[in-house]
């Protein structure tokens, strides 16, 4: 037997949340599967901070009411829109709270194959129920996506690891490890290493650490805020584009917008986190890594750096590479499906809707950022999806029930 419902959502992390507050709010008949915030909880340490500003760290709801600055008051937490850092523990009961507070249902089970059936979609759920629905929204954060360059991929994972592979750092406290990167990721994944009693080397190609700046005083001058704006991916007249005009962005030439996707606003680590990396630990930039082998328990790298080589052993490697999304990875959409969709640089192209080239399937996150920008990458992202998607659907002729007000 196969159930039916107007729009199936897949994924429960900030931007499958925030489009089931919108969903929810418009009256439009929906089920959402997934494992509510378990990149977050599954997927990174403890002790990491989140690397955007308060503001910039909500999840979205028509009123704006369930903010992060709400949850931190109502729970009796430290919050301030700028200059103090959200705390991993506190973005995971967050979006706990925004779910619990909006009465979201959320089944949690895996979406294993999506289909096209009858002008719409069959749905398999944990391998076996079949579900129905008019249209779909891919949801899902970036745990599909996790890359790992190929000269450690031959690694066993006693010898190598993704830094997402880890929620507590302190089980390599006494051992040897190089991080590689020099992003954030692999920066704080470092420094909590370092403090939990770990020997560490960061290993990074480029020829210096960069750093974010301190965030602008919201009050400054008018002028200094014309010159300068503060957005929420940073401050600067790039930074406030991508994060205010997603929809400008998709009009951009096609390699600016894949560049820009990758590119922008990083590799960097966050200004809070600088004092607990420069002068902790070694860190060898400008080093490119020859050959990787296991040496007995061990792993021996070879590096060089300005034509002089040398070698490097560890205990263990942690890859802090981040994520590149690809489609292929998302094995649950059929393969019929993933030869209808267009694409570019292995990502979905979406229309000003999120509607891809397969009429009813809709993608949100970090899988459009090469169409709609940088901001898809970042939390900050999701209220121009959810509201956007939201719209779209409550426009479609899915409204089945009486909308539900904000906050019921």
């Amino acid at each position: 037997m196969t159930d039916a419902v107007d729009v199936a959502v897949i994924g429960a992390g900030p931007y499958g949340l925030s489009l089931a507050a919108h969903l929810s709010a418009a009256g439009v008949g929906y089920r959402q599967f997934g494992m509510p915030m378990r990149l977050w909880r599954d997927a990174m340490p403890k002790g990491m901070y989140l690397k955007s500003q308060g503001f910039a760290s909500n999840l979205s709801d028509p009123g704006a009411a369930r903010t992060l600055e709400a949850f931190c008051a109502a729970t009796g937490r430290s919050y301030a829109s700028y200059g103090l850092p959200v705390p991993l523990d506190t973005f995971v009961a967050y979006g706990q709270w925004f779910r619990s507070e909006l009465g979201l249902a959320v089944e949690e089970a895996l979406v294993t194959n999506v289909a096209r059936e009858d002008g719409g979609f069959r749905l398999t759920v944990d391998g076996s129920a079949d579900v129905s629905a008019r249209a779909v929204v891919v949801a899902v954060g970036v745990e599909h996506f996790a890359y790992v360059p190929e000269f450690l991929s031959g690694l066993p994972e006693g010898l190598c690891t993704h830094s997402s592979a880890h929620t507590d750092l302190s089980a390599f406290r006494g051992q040897q490890v190089i991080v590689i990167g020099a992003g954030q990721s692999a920066l704080e994944s470092a420094a909590l290493l370092h403090e939990s009693g770990a020997d560490v080397t960061v290993l990074a190609r480029e020829p210096r650490l960069a750093w974010n700046g301190n965030p602008l005083p919201p009050d400054r001058p008018l002028p200094q805020r014309i010159r300068e704006p503060e957005s929420g991916l940073g401050s600067g007249w790039s930074s406030w584009f991508y994060s205010n005009h997603p929809q400008a962005f998709r009009h951009l030439p096609r390699n600016t917008r894949v560049y820009r996707a990758r590119t922008a606003l990083g590799p960097a680590g966050a200004c809070w986190l600088r004092s607990r990396v420069e002068g902790q630990f070694t860190v060898l930039t400008g080093h490119a890594v020859t050959s990787v082998e296991p040496q007995g328990s061990r792993v021996r790298l070879e590096v060089t750096s300005g034509g002089t080589s040398k070698e490097l052993t560890a205990d263990h490697i942690i890859a802090g590479t981040g994520y590149r999304a690809n489609l292929s990875r998302m094995r649950f959409l059929s393969a019929e499906i993933q030869s209808a969709l267009r694409g570019v640089a292995g990502t979905p192209v979406v229309g000003p809707g999120y509607e891809s080239s397969v009429h009813g399937l809709y993608f949100i996150g970090p899988l459009v950022a090469p169409t709609m920008g940088p901001v898809m990458r970042f939390v900050y992202g999701s209220r121009h999806a959810a509201t956007t998607v939201g719209r779209q659907l409550a426009g479609a002729g899915y409204r089945v029930k009486p909308p539900v007000p904000a906050g019921r």
